[in-house]
């Protein structure tokens, strides 16, 4: 497919039955802050599994040896092309005439890595997107800069990501501008991006993609304080659209999604975040649609996580983490951003269940104690065994959920009250509150 573009099959004709994220990784206290290329993928679009243990797959070597903003792009040959921000880390007042570009055959490897000079002005050059401008019969390469006394978008043009034509200013509404993403659809080239003047993000549409052509179109989206970094994807089922953004909460900066049945229509529904999962502290990336023989190369190379994450059922915004002993749900993203990575393991008392073994204290397994639940080294006793195994069940809120029982306790089920983790007998009487409690997603 081109997957930017209305297609759902690649240059080869494969169907693309798959998702790809590429990105970069920051955390609240910078602990899990990563500025190398990240990779992703999920089957359904929304529920990501990080590659490589969410470690980078490659990191530049020129400029500033870091990245923001990784741009992954499939070309009119079914190849891929990245190129992302050349800024490391959070001085954002460093700018830099460059980008990092990457070819991939099939994500599985990068080759071709060079540094190329967008422009010569003293200005950044920062968020980069890629798409066909079938007029010119070349690629545009649209990034921020600023000109004029603020921030535009500016766009220069190639056909091999080595060398481009003079910049010029693509997008200049008025106001300034930051964060632009660009598709093709039927014929239309949809410009997304975020007014830096309300916070809010905004799409705009061109019949053409000609620099000066954009017209704004929808109502601006907002989650939390402001949002920025616009991701638009086309579902590979073609049933319609979904839109990511980093909106900016009390807790950070988290990744929020939308649905949408037409790119062209300005009704976006914001979903609930028990029905999607990014990867983990990821920021500032884009999506490609793959195939099965990408997704399985990918995979292969990289490898899928080795851990699992429990996600609350009705606060989805919240994992089951440890915190000095204790076992709690807390809004995510936090630090150690570790204490909510569990391996799962067969059960320590019986393969027939389930036991929770820290990431970051090996070792260490959540068990109960009491109703109480807790973070305890593995004494080798029968009683630690069984208290560390848990059996996994339907969800009691939701069959798309599970609830996981006590082994030895076993008419007692595992819940959050207060966000704190316990454990709490539950019959046949339970109300709405009690399932939803006891019910969790296992996500990456």
């Amino acid at each position: 497919m081109m997957p930017r573009r209305s297609s759902t099959l690649d240059a080869d004709g494969a169907a693309t039955t798959a998702y790809a994220f590429v990105y970069f990784t920051e955390t609240p206290n910078q602990s899990g802050a990563s500025y190398g290329l990240h990779l992703a993928v999920s089957r359904d679009g929304l529920h990501w599994s990080p590659l490589n243990q969410n470690q980078p797959v490659t990191t530049p070597t020129s400029g500033q040896q870091g990245l923001r903003d990784p741009f992954v792009h499939r070309k009119q040959d079914g190849t891929f092309v990245v190129a992302a921000t050349d800024l490391k880390g959070l001085d954002l007042g460093r700018n830099s005439q460059y980008l990092h570009i990457w070819d991939s055959a099939d994500l599985a490897s990068f080759t071709g890595y060079r540094h190329v000079r967008m422009h010569t002005m003293n200005t950044h050059t920062w968020a980069p997107t890629i798409f066909w401008d079938a007029g010119r019969r070349r690629y545009g390469i649209a990034y921020s800069a600023a000109g004029g006394g603020r921030d535009v978008l500016m766009v220069n043009y190639t056909g091999d990501f080595r060398t481009v034509s003079t910049p010029q200013v693509l997008f200049d509404p008025g106001f300034p501008v930051l964060d632009g993403d660009i598709v093709v659809d039927g014929g239309t080239t949809y410009l997304f991006y975020k007014n830096l003047a309300d916070g809010n993000t905004y799409g705009a549409r061109s019949p053409t993609g000609a620099p000066g052509s954009f017209t704004t179109y929808t109502t601006g989206l907002r989650q939390g304080n402001a949002m920025e970094a616009p991701l638009l994807v086309k579902r590979n089922d073609g049933t319609g659209w979904w839109l990511w953004g980093d909106g900016f909460s009390l807790v950070g900066n988290e990744l929020h999604a939308w649905a949408g049945s037409s790119v062209d229509g300005s009704a976006w529904t914001l979903l609930n975040q028990r029905d999607y999962t990014p990867p983990l502290n990821a920021k500032h990336g884009s999506i490609v649609g793959i195939t099965d023989a990408e997704y399985d190369a990918m995979t292969a190379r990289w490898g899928l996580p080795a851990w699992t994450r429990l996600k609350s059922w009705n606060f989805p915004d919240r994992y089951v983490r440890h915190y000095n002993g204790s076992i709690r749900l807390d809004a995510y993203p936090f630090d150690p951003h570790q204490d909510q990575l569990w391996r799962t393991v067969p059960g320590l008392a019986g393969s027939g269940g389930v036991s929770f073994e820290s990431i970051n204290r090996p070792g260490h397994y959540l068990r109960r104690s009491g109703v109480q639940t807790r973070l305890d080294p593995d004494d080798g006793t029968a009683a630690f065994r069984a208290d560390a195994t848990f059996i996994r069940s339907t969800g009691l809120a939701d069959p798309g959920g599970t609830s996981l029982r006590s082994y030895n306790l076993p008419t007692h089920y595992l819940r959050h009250s207060g966000y704190v983790l316990r454990l709490d007998p539950l019959g046949a009487t339970l109300n709405s509150t009690d399932r939803h409690d006891a019910t969790f997603r296992f996500v990456s």
